[in-house]
């Protein structure tokens, strides 16, 4: 594991649009923000072939502990994280790229107990969620009365495990799939909603139950996502933001997250046995 003079030892697990960017960035810029690369997994190990040196592949998940991380960083899919987290957690500080997992509240318990009995912290990148802190920091205080988040995309955008968008006819234009609670929004879209987890883990008090969403899909919107967040606090106090997040057709992660999440993922220093917003 890392001292404070070594780098920090990061283990990427998925290989997808966002693990290849993490790959290349660490590569690239590793050294001057202290990490290094211990690991690559992915589901198709062939994805990895000419892109990941052969001594950063790790072939089977489960033995992910014989490298040695100091953070693992899943960006692959919530049921890699239902399956690992704990473990991940008995060895490493843990960095979830997929926080829709945490709506599941048998395995938000759990983390959260492994990262308290481990000493290791539960990493939960904002992404493109914008004023997450100072969210958090509301919700802290108590003040913190309701939170509603809205998610527009292209159609094309939406990974969703259910075919509501059977039906879908392109000159509709603008169609709301679904409004209600994060916690029944994450397992209809679980790629397409973890800023509205990201937001759920920073209003604690709401939690995943008590902040609201809603995901709809616009033709309108070829060349960026929306993101709007509605903030309702004591006193008539309130803070409506509005993100345009560039991002191509049939992209489910806009282009700027990719920055957020490298900058999340260079101050996983280790905060101890708490899950941490970053």
């Amino acid at each position: 594991m890392a001292t404070h003079s070594s780098p920090l030892r990061i283990g990427i697990v998925g290989f997808g649009h966002l693990g290849q960017y993490l790959l290349e960035r660490i590569i690239k810029d590793g050294t001057s923000v202290g990490l290094t690369l211990a690991f690559v997994w992915n589901r198709n190990p062939e994805k990895l072939e000419r892109l990941v040196p052969d001594e950063l592949v790790l072939h089977n998940l489960s033995s992910f502990a014989e490298r040695e991380c100091d953070v693992i960083v899943e960006v692959c899919h919530p049921q890699v994280v239902k399956e690992f987290g704990v473990r991940f957690l008995s060895h490493s500080h843990l960095m979830v790229g997929s926080p829709s997992a945490l709506a599941d509240h048998d395995l938000n318990t759990k983390l959260r107990q492994a990262a308290q009995n481990n000493g290791r912290t539960l990493y939960v990148p904002s992404g493109a969620l914008w004023g997450g802190q100072d969210i958090q920091k509301l919700n802290d205080s108590g003040t913190l009365q309701a939170l509603f988040i809205r998610m527009s995309k292209h159609p094309s955008c939406f990974r969703l495990t259910e075919d509501v968008l059977s039906e879908w006819a392109e000159e509709q234009g603008r169609r709301v799939l679904f409004t209600g609670s994060v916690a029944e929004l994450c397992p209809l879209a679980p790629n397409n909603v973890n800023t509205m987890a990201a937001a759920a883990v920073a209003a604690g008090t709401l939690g995943f139950n008590g902040v609201q969403g809603e995901i709809v899909a616009d033709t309108a919107l070829s060349d960026y996502h929306l993101v709007e967040v509605q903030v309702t606090g004591v006193g008539g106090f309130s803070v409506h933001t509005v993100r345009r997040n560039p991002a191509q057709l049939g992209a489910v992660t806009g282009s700027a997250t990719y920055n957020s999440f490298w900058n999340s993922l260079i101050v996983c220093k280790g905060h101890g046995g708490r899950v941490y917003l970053c």
